[in-house]
């Protein structure tokens, strides 16, 4: 392997979130506008330099790639992308190989995924009540959802919820959440919402429901052991000592997690974004189309890593949204 990617803090960076596409086939309210303009195809990344740009963050140093979207599953051909992917599992250059999804497509791809080499993945659910769902997701059919999952655990997949945490949305649903999960055992872990994208009618404020206080609310009902176990990302975690299952806690507003940020997050154009919380990006699509794969782009890789800013700046703490980026959290990928 040639000299590791390190940014200017002396972090890192092991892991890449790779967006392969900003589609989707919900509309979540803090992830989408309700009518979103998408990409036209010719500049999105085709599945061969999605191929290539992966492979040079690896033979950097980069040890867990996460596919994220949109919703990944709902890209043409991306099975075929998976598959290529796994031969850095099997020769040992890449740990884990991993996705978020909104679970939707599970069902189809769940034993697939599994023979690619992929051993758990992250879903999107804020709900179980299927109202409620269709509206956070604009566009409901959480019954599929749910199909999905019976399908991701019976292929051997590990799983994981994310919810994000809602303020007068699913705080009622904190214990079921929980106990659903434990149920079937699966880990869940809460997000802050986050101040990305155009706010249009969304009240980010009004969504915000702190994870200081919904622990808090946990510890009502369970005794809490805090862990020191890491999964590569941000999440912190505690056992329910009751039932033995994980909660994770990603805070970006209450606790910033950034000291120990190893991560780089690329679109599916190509843009690299050093930081989820700031605006700076580097272009490594023009790169990569005009060197093709090879020491001129993993130097635009390296001169990117070398603008990674120490943090992000989203703060609610006086009642405004502060640090607010504007492109939406399905451009970057969750």
């Amino acid at each position: 392997m040639q000299t590791p990617l390190i940014d200017p803090f002396q972090r890192p960076i092991t892991y890449l979130r790779v967006s392969v596409t900003d589609r989707c086939d919900f509309r979540c309210v803090y992830c989408m506008s309700e009518n979103m303009t998408f990409l036209p195809k010719k500049e999105l990344l085709t599945l061969e330099e999605l191929d290539a740009a992966c492979t040079a963050f690896i033979g950097l140093g980069v040890r867990k790639l996460r596919i994220t979207g949109g919703e990944p599953l709902v890209r043409k051909g991306i099975m075929t992308f998976f598959e290529a992917m796994t031969r850095h599992l099997e020769s040992g250059a890449l740990d884990e190989l991993t996705l978020t999804t909104n679970g939707s497509q599970l069902e189809r791809f769940a034993p697939q995924l599994a023979a690619a080499g992929v051993r758990r993945i992250n879903v999107s659910l804020d709900t179980l009540d299927e109202a409620k769902f269709a509206r956070v997701t604009r566009w409901g059919r959480l019954p599929q959802v749910l199909r999905g999952l019976d399908a991701a655990q019976a292929a051997g997949l590990r799983v994981k919820l994310n919810a994000v945490a809602l303020k007068g949305f699913n705080e009622d649903e904190l214990i079921t959440l929980a106990e659903f999960c434990a149920t079937r055992d699966m880990d869940l872990t809460w997000i802050e919402v986050m101040p990305m994208g155009d706010l249009g009618n969304e009240d980010r404020i009004g969504q915000y429901w702190s994870l200081k206080d919904l622990r808090a609310k946990l510890a009502e009902r369970y005794t809490l052991i805090d862990l020191t176990e890491r999964t590569g990302g941000p999440a912190r975690y505690v056992q329910l000592q009751e039932t033995g299952q994980k909660i994770g806690f990603i805070t970006p507003l209450t606790h910033n997690f950034c000291e120990s940020c190893n991560r780089v997050r690329m679109t599916c154009t190509g843009e690299l974004y050093m930081c989820l919380g700031q605006e700076d990006r580097a272009d490594l699509r023009a790169p990569l189309r005009q060197y093709g794969p090879g020491p001129a782009f993993e130097e635009a890789i390296r001169a990117a890593i070398a603008l990674k800013p120490k943090g992000h700046d989203f703060d609610y703490s006086r009642q405004t949204v502060e640090g607010q980026v504007s492109r939406h959290m399905s451009h970057t990928g969750g």
